[in-house]
Formats: C-alpha cells, structure tokens, sequence
C-alpha cells in the first residue's frame, strides 16, 4: 500500500495530501541530517548511550557529558568525599559543549556513589548524570545519586535470542512495585517468582510493565522520569531486572516496556531541568517547556541533540535489557501544543494544522523506524486519545510506524455508560459502533479498562458495577442482587470488548477478578501508607469467594480468543442488533457470539438466522463455574430450521438467552459458511 492507496482507504484524507507528503519529506529530511547525509545508519546514531555516561573502557574509566552551556563541571560522591578535585575535573572537548575525564581503574569501584557538580555563568549546582545507569535513593535522607554498576560478572541471558511469537497480543498490564500483597515496595524478584506463573497460568502472552525508567517521587506512577537510562532501583538490581526479563521469555511471555518520552519530572537535581543552567537544553524555551497540567518538561523534538538522547533512550532498553517492544506513553501530549487538554477531535482539520508539533510527530517515526531497524519483531503501541490517522501505519505508507493504537475510546464509553445509563437504558448500535469504530489500514489493542480507570479519583468497573458490596458481600454463600449483577455485567463488558476488538487486548493486573481497591501511592494525603499500592491475591485463590469466578471466567474468554483465532479475522459481522431486547449477535471468525444485555427478560425460543446445520454451545457467562445461575447447558447442541417467507428460506436458531448473559456456539459441520452468513437483523424499535 502507498501513500496514495492509503489516501484511498480513507477519502477525508485527501484535503490534507500535501501535509502528508510535507511529513514525509520531512522525516526524510531530518533522518539524513542525523545520519550525516545517509552516511551511517539510524541505529548507528541512536548510540549515544554508548558514547555519553561512566564506561569502563580499555582498562579505563572514562565519563562524558553534554552540558552546552557549562563553564566547569566535576565528578564528586564517594571517591572524592563529595568535594571538588582538580583531578577530577572534566574538560570540554568540543564547541558543542561535551565534556570527558578518564580515570584509572582503581578510582572507581561497584557501588560507589557519585554526581556532577555544574557550573554555569552566575551559578552551580549538583546534577544526576544525563546517562546514567544506576540510581539510587539513601533509604535515611532520600537522596537520589547515580551508582557505578560495574558487578564482576555480566548477567548471563539464557533466552537472548528470544524472538515474540507472531500474532495477537493478550497484553497483562502490569506495575512490579505494587504486584506484591504486603504493604510494601514490590520486587524484581518478588515479580518473578510469583507473579508471572500467574500471568502465564491466566493465558496471557505479553507483560506490560510500567515505572521502569528512575522516578524519584514513587507515587507518578513512574510518569515523571528522572533518569531515562535507569531501571528503577526500588525494585530491586539491573540484574534482577534482567532475570526477570529472561525468566518471562522462558515462560513465552514478550515483555514490553511503558516508555515515557512525552515528558520529563521538573525536578533540577535529579532530573533535566536547568540541567547545565538553562531550562532549554533538553527542553522548550519559555512557556512551551512546561506541561502546565502535569506539571513537568516538554522537551523540544526539533533539536538533534534531544533526538539523538531519545532514539538512543529507545535503542538502549533494546539492547541492554532485551525488552521486546514499547508502549510509548502520552503521545497526544506530545502530538499538539495545547496536549490535548480540554480539545475535542471533532475533525480531520484537527489533525493538520498550527497545533501539531510535527517535530514531535517526525520523532515518533523515526524512533518507530530506528525501533524495527534494531529489532524487526519488536512491537510498539501508540497511546493516543486524540486519533490521529496514520498513526499506526507503516512509515513507507505515509504513516508514523506504530504496530498498534490503544483503543482508548473503549474505556471511555463504558464509564459514560455506567455513569449515565440504567441497564435497561445500555444503547446497544452506540456500543457496537464504539467497540468496532476503528481504521482499517490500523492496528488496535482493545480494552475495557487499564491503570487509568484503576486510579484514585477514578474507579473501576467491578467498584462501579458493586460498589461498598465488594466489601462484604462477595462471599459464595452469601445472596446479593447487587453482587449478581455486578459479577455479570463485569463478564459482558469485558467479554464483548475482547471479542470484537482489533488486534489484541488489554487488562490491568487485578482487574481480571476484579480487584476491590482502586491504586492510591504512598503520600502525604494518604500518609504515606501502603495499604492501596498493592494487589490482593489472596481473593482469587480463597474458593469461598466470588473473585475466583471472575478470574476462571477470564482465563477462559481469553483462552477462547487464542484457540479461536479471533483476531486472525478483521473484524466482527453484525447479524443482530435489537435495542428492545437488547440483544447484540455476531461472527467473529468461525464462533457465533450473543449477548443478552437485558436486565430482566430472558428470552425463549429466540431466533438468530445463520446458515443451516448443526451448532455446539461452547461457553456461556452464566455457567455456575463463572458466578453464574446455571441457565444453560454447556456442549448443548441446536439443530437450525427453516421457515419460508414467499420465496425466500431462512434457517435459524432457536436459544433461550438469559438475562445479562453471553452464549458462543461453534458450527459442528467446519464446512458451514460463516462468512455474511445470517445477514438478516431484527426490526429495531
């Protein structure tokens, strides 16, 4: 597909082809000013990390810095007792302002600690160095240093040809230091041994993880990065991180990281704000520099010095720790200058005008183009409210290189919905338009909700669907009708959002049983407790409550979405939509799904047209193994009849659907046509 024949798939683009071809020369412009004409490869200058930072180098030490408008910088911690030394003063070896010292082997050692000490026209001031590798937060007075990581032996990847198994993604959502149950700070380690069997175990096939990159203040999310080169240390060694990488590449899981290039923490002693004493080294000089909402830096992607930090950010993760792909983080921050906020997207004119920052949107495929190049089997998601076409379309074709958009409209409509709407109100076309809405020259991660809607100040599906009864009525022999419909919504809504989404899905770690507490971090409101940054367990695995039933029910659907194939097939065929009945049926693939969404009517004898022969209930959300009430039979077989109308016959199946119920039947004769077969829809009301 060109260009041209992308413009064909979506005729609203056609006003707007000058301004794509004008992105995708100046992609091409920019790539040849940073490989010097075509004269290295992009990979070869995303090597920064390589070049800048402490490296052990031919029996030496040697450190570089890029500190453009530095007068004199030191080296000061551990080996200089945190003064400044003549012999360890760095000297500027260039005019665009990069500074080197070398040091013999001794002077250095594991573990020591160490910083920058800048000076700048009219001021100093202590930095974490831009590159390092180690950081390190004193448990007594909370301050961060960079460390020397230089352990006696490398860690030996036993899976280090790794390659991710080509096809969908069933991505686990996941956060190492709030995985655990104690109130505490979770582990690499901890991770490790008990929580990815149970990622694995649940079916699942990629590992998301979030807060990786060094965030001094814990409760971000691990969304204001300090140190971008540095695996968070609360966690546990480089090593350990590692080890858990390769354990997850045994287990057959890809482990993909949440990159957070949209923005950087304002923090100056950590971070790289006035890094070398001017607030636009990395970042946007003045008011465009800073993120008003979030409170942190926008950095200035039209500089090749930052791109040159980024892309080697990318390349680095890559390269050191064997993560097999990105999910890069708030890039309709990056995308537009007024981020997004309080911005409807009402038309493709939004998309192409003086808002976009296309710097931002150059970087983006480049670091998609150097992310391939790297690695080709590597996976990147774009997460993007604001749907900007082409996101996810290949850089050849005009587009910015993304292998998948997150579906975020998704998650949205369902809080609208369970804000807004009584059960019996649920507008079932708005639904299956939100859920099947999507580009079809782009890949989409679908989910019903992920960390967001997990927040304090937001809630999650099961807490909205339940409320204070999740507290105490969850127990297995106890009645609730408030707990029976929460337990069988939370079934459809994630069920219907699995099955009819693109390419792949999407669930927080916890929300598959549903977690009864949303996520508060530790701090000053909560006083610092730990009591909500953490995962309950236990709820799942105790067989007298109802949790277990959520999670067996998950485990299935998602097993049924692997071994059906779904997402081979692009999208799901609409045979039935009755607003009345509120009842939504369709193929996906070989399966036939139908879902009664109705809160109090079951419906007999009900009639679904498909094409004739013989079909083989295989899973339904009422079965007693789920929660359920045991409606239905599961490996019951319906036979279809025709009827005749004039000339025309139709076959169809006769179901009971119970209320608040999801049913698949699977044609017995494989040869059955499923495709466009059982085209007729019910009269709506």
């Amino acid at each position: 597909m060109t260009e041209k024949d992308r413009i064909g798939n979506d005729p609203y683009l056609r006003p707007y082809e000058k301004a794509i071809q004008a992105r995708i020369r100046r992609v091409e412009a920019m790539a040849l000013r940073l490989t010097d004409g075509g004269k290295i490869g992009l990979s070869d200058f995303a090597s920064g990390h390589e070049f800048f930072g402490l490296h052990f180098r031919e029996n030496r030490w040697v450190f570089r810095e890029w500190a453009p408008n530095a007068k004199a910088l030191f080296l000061i911690g551990d080996m200089t007792d945190w003064r400044e030394a003549g012999d360890f003063q760095l000297e500027k070896i260039n005019e665009e302002g990069v500074w080197e010292i070398s040091l013999s082997p001794e002077i250095l050692t594991h573990k020591m600690n160490y910083r920058l000490r800048m000076h700048w026209e009219g001021g100093e001031g202590d930095r974490i160095p831009a590159y390092a590798r180690r950081v390190v937060q004193d448990p007594d007075t909370l301050i961060f240093n960079a460390q020397v990581w230089f352990p006696p032996d490398p860690y030996p990847w036993i899976y280090s040809d790794f390659v991710s198994a080509p096809g969908p993604l069933f991505i686990y959502e996941a956060h190492v230091g709030m995985a655990q149950e104690e109130k505490k700070v979770g582990s690499y380690r901890e991770f490790s041994d008990h929580i990815l069997p149970r990622i694995v175990d649940a079916g699942y096939n990629a590992l998301q993880l979030m807060g990786i990159q060094e965030h001094p203040y814990y409760a971000s999310f691990g969304y204001h990065v300090s140190s971008f080169f540095a695996a968070s240390s609360r966690f546990g060694s480089p090593e350990d991180l590692k080890a858990l990488i390769d354990r997850a590449h045994d287990s057959g899981l890809s482990v993909i990281m949440d990159l957070v290039h949209s923005h950087a923490v304002a923090n100056e002693v950590e971070g790289l704000s006035r890094f070398d004493g001017t607030l636009y080294q990395y970042f946007h000089e003045g008011a465009r520099g800073i993120h008003q909402a979030w409170g942190s830096r926008c950095f200035d992607y039209g500089k090749p010095q930052v791109l040159h930090f980024l892309l080697s950010n990318c390349r680095f993760w890559l390269d050191e720790y064997h993560f097999d792909g990105f999910r890069f983080d708030g890039i309709t921050s990056m995308l537009y200058d007024h981020h997004g906020l309080g911005k409807a997207f009402t038309s493709y004119g939004d998309y192409f005008n003086d808002h976009v920052d296309e710097d931002a949107l150059t970087y983006l495929t480049l670091a998609n183009k150097l992310i391939h190049d790297v690695r080709p089997n590597a996976v990147t998601i774009a997460e993007d409210i604001s749907g900007m076409p082409g996101l996810a379309a290949p850089v050849e074709e005009g587009g910015m290189g993304f292998d998948y958009r997150l579906a975020m409209g998704v998650p949205d409509f369902w809080i609208r919905i369970l804000k807004e709407k009584h059960d019996e109100d649920w507008p079932l076309g708005e639904m299956w338009h939100e859920l099947t809405n999507r580009r079809v020259d782009e890949k989409s991660i679908g989910y019903a909700e992920s960390h967001d809607q997990a927040l304090v100040g937001d809630k999650t599906l099961i807490l909205r669907l339940m409320g204070s009864a999740l507290y105490d009525q969850m127990n297995v022999d106890k009645e609730s009708t408030v707990v029976d419909r929460g337990l069988a919504l939370h079934k459809l809504v994630r069920f219907i959002t699995l099955v009819t989404a693109g390419n792949g899905y999407l669930n927080f770690m916890g929300n598959e049983f549903g977690h009864p507490d949303w996520i508060d971090f530790p701090r000053e409101g909560n006083e610092w407790s730990y009591e909500y940054a953490r995962r309950q367990w236990h709820l799942p695995d105790t067989p007298d409550l109802k949790y277990a039933y959520l999670a067996r029910f998950d485990h299935d659907m998602i097993a049924l979405a692997r071994n059906g194939s779904l997402f081979e097939y692009a999208r799901p065929s609409l045979i039935l939509e009755h607003s009345d009945h509120k009842v939504l049926a369709f193929w996906r693939g070989a399966l036939l799904f139908v879902f009664n969404f109705h809160p109090s009517c079951s419906h007999n004898n009900y009639p679904i047209y498909v094409a004739p022969g013989q079909y083989q209930m295989i899973m339904d959300s009422d079965a007693p193994a789920y929660g359920g009430h045991g409606r239905l039979r599961r490996d019951q077989r319906h036979f279809t009849a025709f009827e005749k109308a004039g000339e025309t016959i139709r076959h169809a199946l006769s179901l009971y659907l119970p209320t608040r119920t999801a049913l698949v039947l699977s044609p017995v004769d494989k040869g059955i046509d499923t495709e466009g077969s059982g085209t007729y829809t019910h009269p709506r009301k």
